[in-house]
């Protein structure tokens, strides 16, 4: 589809449905190529404006969404819209709060809870979801 992301791009994963969702730290710069039209931003204190259409889950670092009902919300509305758009999921450096968000997504597209960290490890970033309590959260996030 032509507003899809580059498969081979960094940050780039493909969920199991097909679609195509881009992680990333928001420390770096923002990568050549396409901007976003979507991204959902997983930060302690209100992120940066954007000129792309995006959601702030209020996340601290190394911590838990605030809100796992809002989360839950945002990362389906991402789903949703990674069918037809370009998304973006980010958070500070790009791996722990951006990877478990992603992990969290690939349960709503079809991957069991207990193998949905595996997923992302292996097709997003090796180090991503990084604290046991983020881990959890994923485990426990299609029962909530």
């Amino acid at each position: 589809m032509a507003d899809d992301w580059n498969p081979t791009d960094p940050g780039v994963m493909r969920f199991p449905s097909g679609v195509l969702v881009r992680g990333r730290g928001l420390c770096h710069p923002l990568p050549p190529g396409p901007a976003p039209s979507f991204a959902v931003h997983l930060l302690g204190k209100e992120p940066p404006a954007t000129a792309w259409d995006s959601r702030w889950v209020r996340w601290p670092d190394f911590r838990l969404p605030r809100d796992a009902r809002q989360a839950r919300e945002a990362f389906a509305e991402a789903l949703a819209r990674a069918a037809h758009e370009r998304v973006e999921v980010a958070c500070g450096g790009g791996r722990g709060r951006t990877g478990t968000a992603l992990a969290c997504m690939a349960v709503l597209d079809g991957v069991p809870a207990a193998r949905a960290v595996e997923f992302v490890r292996r097709n997003y970033h090796p180090r991503a979801v990084e604290t046991p309590w983020q881990r959890r959260f994923v485990l426990r996030f299609a029962d909530a």
